[in-house]
């Protein structure tokens, strides 16, 4: 506390000692020697009772009933208050009461204010201003500091010197009660520089900042108006996150910081606002703030049971004492407390005029007077709804633009607005803004019947969905069939955390505008942006569970077109449309029904094109967002994420024996295979194995499961040479046709798998003999990896790999199972007939290996599209980063797409080109050794060029209607050819 006196005294004498940051309001004092007089004169008139009264602020009712006005006059001349906190109600009473207050007031008080997003937090009938979760995604921070000024404007309009804002806390916990909405967003760097601009443009504009509710209130599931919030992080994580919005603002200068009621175990072990480990050592001695201190409302349940609350704040280290619920007890407290040694004189005396010089700086060394006249006419003045207007503009986000829809096409006459909206009006914003550009027809889902609008949208080219109600949960299984059928975009006109009820179709859509507001300037301005009159740059501020994290946004700019040809990255778009002609040849040889081809390059899809039907008998055309059967390719763009992501986190190393992790392999001859062996194909285990065998009652199966001619009981070809018997029968400990008990993993929609049955193949992994440890492809080594990765995580993979990499990526159309998130009619079928499921495959992984497996295997299992397969070969590429952040080390990305294996072509996990023998190479002769990639048995591959920045991905489903049909895809070469038309494309 000493250390405290004296940075005061040396600041009246403007000798600011020591690397601290001045705050703001202090630095505004032109006269230190007229401020240091002012203080000291008051401080000399005053009693101890009173100097302990100016560390109180009062909360008052803003009534002007008579009996108020008795009890709030009473409290200031008896208790000689620092200051008032005004609760809800209407502006004009709070004036006439501040005026008031200010006359009875020996020392002008502190009028402060709890308006986080303005004064209409508190008082009706004035201007609203977006919460901080939508100010979150402005990114244009000079219009929060606009913000902050015209707030402190409004403040000083009504006689308030402090606003309890902005809040620091960083909102990265859904469950959170309190903090949600009020929070900037969720990442601590955003969260700081809007919590700078608007506490600048409060100071600059005459308000006291106050930064709440330190050391940070956002990752508790606990309010604390009605309890106590844990926070149990370490030290390092606290400093990353919740700490950081508040080192970063006092670095900046704020004047002002509220202390949570919040339990820190880590920080110290009183609550927050009653600790001096982290008031007094951490926040003022660690953190160098040397501003006023608040504490939260000592009211609020989280801490109003300690004993002598207000006495241990003071000790702790608070300046002001907010809202205590009873000032005589609290105030005798103090005394008390005095009186024991506990606290001093001078600590109070100190804290005082700490208070004054504050007060000094804020103009009240005058007693103020508010103009009680035209308030209203005052308060918002046309720069106020101009302010409001461009803030919610500027918050407007798009989520989504998979098919780059945005801007519309102006020329297309196909599109249909559909309206979900609570009423029916005659003047719609939205679409007579969209009517001003594009022919539009529009569909009212108030006056019309689903079944009259699916009549109406039959012939749309595509659709445009309007939100502007919470209540459209019935339309949502609608939108997605629809969806899934057309380009679909989706406006919102709803505030973010109404969108939890659309994931569904938000997932299926083309195009997502977040608009947050449905103000009638904001419906014409999306409008605009829509039909390419308007520029749009919102960031979300928040994720969406399930779909989309904190950062996306897609900027579109008429001025700036996104629009870009092959030749603006030096291709050649002629020779690239060579790869039309391959793509239908192998669908006229019926080498597949049809495929998906994506390249990229720098990161841009340069080619981007579906053909052809999910079954040659079919009309269902391939669309972008249709979910392929990866097969092998699952290995890279599944198990080795994971790997590549426990290598880097330290968890094992290559040379590790990939025993130490997995104790069924440590008295088997396989004890001694390394990470590094699997990863490499050379642990010696046999390229294949069929362990569903066991599931097969193999006197069932005359003749044996297979021969290789045709018989009454082999019927089913599989092979050129090979028939499958049809007319087995499962063991009924392992397979049964209904779901009950422990048969729980589908094999089909009418077979289902004892859970048990994957410790089964795990016993025949470990029992499998080995075949030296020359290089040999095997699914069988990824299996093993599979079982490490979910040793060390802990997690099983599918869960590891979509928390860490497919959802904070925003991969919304990858997954393994995938019948658990996607219809059926999303994915693309992979066989006619299966013989060990006597059904089509569709949604059901083509593996037996892994639908054996419940569908989750290290060597298959996986399904997505070839956006989402291009967006993780562009993360390799880009050595671990993706969308801005990072989720592997470079270090890592560069050993495991460079290593290779010095007995084959193989590298770590990956496949690479055989440049010494081309004829055997999967991927084109043109291509560098440094590609690297996979490809997958239902006729999918991708591969990524760091030589060229290239990642090439063909998505195809060669195995259907018969497995066997899959050489024609390696007889025509498809696949290597259009690689070859890419390279030949590259413009020297």
């Amino acid at each position: 506390m000493r250390k405290a006196v004296v940075l005061y005294i040396c600041l009246l004498l403007s000798v600011w000692v020591e690397a601290h940051t001045m705050p703001s309001v202090l630095s505004q004092v032109k006269d230190t020697a007229a401020c240091r007089r002012w203080v000291e004169s008051r401080l000399s008139e005053m009693t101890l009772k009173q100097k302990i009264g100016q560390l109180f602020i009062h909360t008052v009712d803003p009534v002007t009933a008579p009996r108020n006005k008795a009890q709030i006059r009473k409290a200031i001349e008896e208790y000689g208050l620092g200051g008032l906190l005004f609760a809800k109600g209407r502006i004009d009473q709070q004036v006439q009461l501040t005026n008031l207050a200010q006359q009875w007031s020996r020392i002008p008080l502190l009028i402060t204010f709890d308006g986080e997003w303005g004064l209409a937090m508190r008082l009706k009938d004035t201007p609203e201003f977006p919460k901080n979760r939508i100010l979150g995604c402005v990114q244009d921070d000079s219009l929060i500091y606009r913000y902050g000024r015209e707030v402190a404007r409004q403040l000083r309009e009504i006689g308030v010197q402090v606003n309890f804002a902005p809040v620091a806390d960083v909102d990265n916990n859904p469950g959170n009660p309190v903090i949600n909405t009020r929070s900037f967003g969720s990442n601590p760097k955003e969260v700081a520089r809007k919590v700078i601009a608007y506490a600048r443009g409060l100071e600059d504009g005459g308000v006291l900042a106050v930064c709440k509710h330190f050391p940070g209130h956002g990752d508790t599931d606990v309010d604390s108006h009605k309890a106590l919030p844990v926070l149990p992080f370490d030290r390092a994580r606290m400093d990353s996150i919740e700490l950081y919005p508040f080192r970063r603002a006092i670095d900046a200068g704020v004047s002002g910081m509220m202390v949570g009621h919040l339990q820190v175990p880590e920080l110290g072990e009183k609550p927050a606002s009653i600790s001096s480990d982290i008031i007094t050592t951490m926040l003022q001695d660690e953190l160098h703030f040397s501003g006023l201190v608040f504490t939260d409302a000592l009211e609020m349940r989280g801490i109003r049971q300690a004993d002598d609350v207000c006495a241990q704040a003071l000790l702790a280290g608070n300046d002001l004492l907010l809202a205590p619920r009873n000032l005589k007890r609290e105030m005798t407290g103090v005394m008390n407390a005095i009186k024991k040694g506990l606290l001093t004189e001078e600590v109070i005396t100190e804290k005082c005029r700490k208070v004054l010089t504050f007060k000094y700086a804020l103009g009240l060394s005058q007693r103020p007077v508010v103009d009680e006249k035209d308030l209203k006419s005052r308060i918002r003045i046309p720069e106020t709804d101009s302010l409001l207007l461009a803030l919610d503009k500027a918050a407007v986000t798009v989520l989504k633009d998979s098919l780059e829809m945005l801007p519309l096409e102006l020329a297309l006459s196909g599109n249909v607005l559909l309206s979900i909206s609570p009423s029916i009006v005659d003047s719609y914003p939205f679409y007579n803004g969209l009517q001003e550009s594009i022919t539009i027809n529009w569909v009212h889902a108030r006056v019309d019947s689903l079944q009259s609008i699916r009549k109406r949208l039959r012939t749309a080219q595509q659709v445009i969905v309007a939100l502007h109600q919470k209540d459209y949960e019935s339309y949502v299984p609608f939108l997605q069939e629809l969806a899934a059928d057309k380009p679909l975009v989706v406006v919102s006109f709803v505030p973010q955390e109404d969108l939890k009820t659309m994931l569904p179709v938000l997932q299926h859509a083309s195009a997502v505008v977040q608009a947050h507001v449905g103000t009638e300037a904001v419906q014409r301005y999306v409008a605009k942006v829509m039909t390419g009159r308007d520029k749009v740059t919102g960031r979300l501020s928040v994720g969406i569970p399930g779909w989309c994290q904190a950062g996306v946004g897609i900027t579109i700019d008429p001025d700036c077109p996104y629009l870009y040809t092959p030749e603006d990255f030096g291709m050649d778009s002629r020779i690239l449309a060579r790869i039309d002609t391959i793509a239908q040849e192998g669908i006229d040889a019926q080498a597949y029904p049809g495929c998906h081809v994506l390249i990229l390059k720098d990161g841009y899809p340069v080619y981007n094109k579906c053909f052809g039907t999910f079954t040659y008998d079919g009309s269902r055309k391939v669309k972008e967002n249709d979910l392929y059967d990866l097969a092998s390719l699952s290995k890279v763009t599944g198990t080795l994420l994971a790997v590549m992501k426990l290598y880097d986190e330290g968890k094992f190393g290559l040379t590790d024996r990939v025993s130490q992790y997995l104790p069924m392999l440590e008295d088997t001859r396989k004890s001694r295979i390394t990470v590094q062996d699997l990863l490499f194909h050379e642990s010696g285990l046999p390229a294949y194995w069929a362990f569903y065998k066991e599931a097969i009652d193999s006197k069932s199966c005359k003749g044996g499961l297979f021969r290789k001619k045709y018989d009454r009981y082999h019927t089913l070809q599989v092979d050129e040479n090979l028939y499958a018997c049809t007319g087995f029968v499962y063991k009924k400990e392992w397979v049964s046709s209904v779901r009950t008990g422990k048969y729980v993993l589908p094999l089909s929609d009418s077979l289902y798998l004892n859970a048990d049955f994957r410790k089964e193949i795990n016993r025949q992994l470990a029992d499998i003999p080995l075949k030296g440890h020359s290089y040999r492809y095997s699914c069988l080594n990824f299996m093993l990896l599979k079982e490490l990765v979910e040793s060390v995580a802990g997690v099983a993979l599918d869960v590891y790999l979509d928390s860490v990499f497919y959802k904070p990526m925003g991969l919304v159309h990858t997954a393994y199972n995938p019948l658990h998130r996607f219809d059926k009619s999303q994915i693309v079928p992979t066989a006619a007939e299966d013989f060990l499921r006597r059904t089509e495959l569709q949604g059901y992984v083509n593996d037996e290996i892994a639908a054996f497996m419940g569908g989750v295997s290290g060597n298959a299992g996986l399904f997505s599209t070839a956006h989402d397969v291009g967006a993780v070969f562009q993360m390799l590429l880009d050595r671990g980063v993706y969308g801005g952040h990072r989720y592997l080390s470079r270090a890592t990305c560069d050993l495991f797409i460079t290593l290779q294996s010095e007995e084959s072509r193989r590298g770590l996990g990956f496949d690479k080109p055989d440049t010494g023998h081309p004829e055997h190479s999967p991927c084109a002769a043109e291509a560098p050794q440094g590609v690297f990639g996979h490809t997958g048995f239902t006729g999918t591959c991708a591969w990524a060029d760091p030589e060229n920045d290239l990642v090439f991905v063909f998505l195809s489903n060669r195995t259907y209607p018969r497995a066997f049909n899959h050489k024609n895809l390696t007889k025509l070469n498809i696949r290597t050819r259009m690689q070859q038309a890419m390279y030949q494309s590259i413009k020297r």
